[in-house]
């Protein structure tokens, strides 16, 4: 397949100058964008981001969906996902890239982050507004892992992977957050695995009996558990993955609309084509206008 346009960021092609391991690096904010302003641009990460807003305004998209930028916003994004900004005056804050094997040197469990809702890969859950009460710990905390990102001091990456670990707790504490959005323990797992699920098969798999089979429960569990915790059927969550590739692969404007067709696993380039319009309301040749339209 055609190379691809898009361009994907690891931490090594952003930190060359720095003396931190490729697996993490942190600054503040402005310091970073005024390093990177090609930043602002469409592009996809191969590693775990963290921003918080200390000023600014404007607006950043996750994922194709647009967020506009706050004070005290803190915003959480996983390897893949398409981000871009648009500053309308000059933001500060703090920045965090790190990769997955940056914790689990270091956490012993390999799942640790699948307990936090703002990694699940879902946009609107990875959007945080950082109550008055609580700005001042999460500011604090932020501001030691920059510190220790930045120093040669002893143990520094100890420190900071033990910061940020503070700062996932403290994070999820927070009421919008915390478990007062969650249903049973049960649930919350089969839940979780059904969106793994999703993530390994969506492009072969696109029924939600296909993925009840796996989950050893019926057509009927699954969706009325989906629809229960998150008020969507299933057959809706398993849509919206195979749309967000699409649109993924959309904005590649070197793949032509029949290569995508193959990529997702669809009989030909016209029901492909039928689908998209169907759930995303326009055809994929009008998205793909639209998207480089608006970031030319």
């Amino acid at each position: 397949m055609t190379k691809q346009v898009l361009p994907v960021y690891g931490i090594s092609n952003l930190n060359e100058s720095k003396p931190s391991p490729e697996d993490f690096m942190t600054d503040h904010f402005a310091h970073y964008l005024d390093e990177h302003k090609n930043l602002r641009f469409p592009h996809k990460h191969s590693f775990y981001q963290l921003v918080y807003f200390s000023k600014g305004s404007g607006s950043h998209s996750i994922d194709f969906i647009e967020f506009p930028v706050e004070a005290g916003q803190l915003y959480f994004m996983i390897p893949g996902q398409v981000h871009s900004w648009n500053f309308a005056d000059q933001p500060d804050g703090f920045i965090v890239n790190f990769s997955e094997q940056y914790l689990n040197g270091f956490i012993t469990n390999a799942r640790y982050l699948d307990q936090f809702i703002f990694f699940s890969g879902i946009a609107q859950e990875q959007v945080i507004t950082i109550p008055e009460n609580a700005k001042q710990e999460i500011e604090t905390t932020l501001e030691a892992i920059v510190r220790e990102g930045l120093s040669n001091a002893k143990f520094k990456d100890d420190f900071a992977r033990t910061a940020l670990v503070q700062l996932f707790i403290l994070v999820s504490r927070i009421p919008a957050t915390a478990s007062d959005r969650q249903q049973n323990q049960y649930n919350q797992v089969l839940l979780r695995n059904f969106q793994k699920l999703i993530e390994q098969h969506y492009k072969e798999k696109k029924l939600t009996k296909d993925y009840a089979a796996m989950l050893y429960i019926t057509p009927n569990h699954l969706n009325a558990l989906c629809k229960d915790v998150t008020g969507r059927p299933a057959g809706e969550l398993i849509r919206d993955r195979v749309l967000l590739e699409a649109k993924r692969l959309l904005v590649n404007a070197r793949l032509t609309i029949a290569q995508i067709a193959t990529e997702l696993e669809f009989m030909d380039n016209s029901y492909f084509s039928k689908y998209f319009k169907k759930y995303a309301g326009v055809t994929p040749e009008i998205f793909r206008h639209q998207h480089v339209k608006k970031n030319s």
